[in-house]
């Protein structure tokens, strides 16, 4: 099943919807969980939602056209976005940096998010953004000093995320030995979705296809098996000692082929069973 946050315009209030395949889309206005579909999940679990939904979609449901729905981020609340840096060999080498001996962490704030089809907007302060497509793992439940092998205990579902960076500021502020996160963390940094996939849309998280393209040409292709470090250990690791609670997102690290983007790109980036994020880049006047 495929959960997504809309708006019928912009002005009308979230809704959760329900996708399926040729671009329809399913209200669940009237389930319970308001406009959450992580605390809808939780609420119904996830066998009686899918068995309700299967029901809407046959019955009286109301159903809207994905083409013309305005699109929110997948979760409705999220209290930390954990991204993992240097998480696949060929990443770290274009970047000319080793393989980690260890997961690393950086976070990006929740105001980073946006949604499928949301602009991405460049601060001033920078003239050079590039792209990170992601495979984000979605937390369903409190949870703290999870072991590896029970890792599933904790995963809601899957989404995209592009990891957004303003390199120019990031690299001058590696050669100033100084916290880069502000590179990471601007206002749309975080497109998200378009979708929350359940856990049994995606039976194997590291056997996914990645792919990055702009204007019509791929720019980033790797598979999740490649991670230096796969998702069990790293709930494992991030759970150890802090709480990770619904609607967190895991950035699992992004694959090699970043590039610079232009005034005007269009971003798809797609992971396989998962979904395609589309965002185009504004860049506005350069500061003065």
């Amino acid at each position: 099943m495929f959960l997504g946050r809309i708006r019928r315009s912009p002005a009308e209030r979230v809704e959760v919807v329900a996708w399926r395949e040729g671009g329809e889309l399913l209200s669940l206005a009237g389930l319970e969980g308001g406009a959450d579909p992580v605390a809808m999940l939780n609420h119904y679990g996830l066998d009686r939602l899918t068995e309700d939904v299967d029901r809407l979609w046959t019955g009286a449901g109301v159903l809207l056209d994905e083409s013309s729905v305005v699109f929110e981020p997948p979760v409705a609340t999220c209290t930390k976005i954990c991204c993992l840096a240097l998480n696949y060999a060929e990443h770290a080498a274009e970047s000319g940096l080793e393989v980690p001996p260890e997961p690393v962490l950086f976070f990006k704030p929740p105001s980073a998010l946006t949604g499928h089809r949301r602009p991405v907007v460049a601060p001033a302060r920078t003239r050079h953004l590039e792209h990170e497509v992601e495979l984000a793992v979605v937390i369903g439940s409190v949870t703290r000093d999870l072991p590896a092998e029970r890792w599933r205990e904790a995963v809601a579902g899957y989404t995209v995320i592009n990891d957004l960076t303003a390199r120019d500021l990031q690299l001058a502020n590696i050669a100033r030995n100084v916290p880069w996160d502000q590179s990471k963390g601007f206002d749309t940094f975080a497109p998200a979705g378009p979708y929350l996939a359940t856990v049994d849309e995606v039976p194997d998280p590291q056997g996914l296809e990645l792919t990055l393209e702009v204007r019509g040409q791929i720019r980033q292709r790797a598979n999740t098996k490649q991670m230096v470090f796969g998702i069990p250990r790293l709930i494992a690791d991030l759970s150890d000692g802090m709480t990770l609670l619904p609607g967190d997102l895991i950035a699992t690290g992004t694959i090699a082929g970043i590039a610079p983007l232009q005034d005007g790109d269009v971003m798809r980036a797609t992971v396989g069973g998962v979904g395609t994020l589309v965002n185009r880049v504004h860049f506005g006047p350069p500061k003065p």
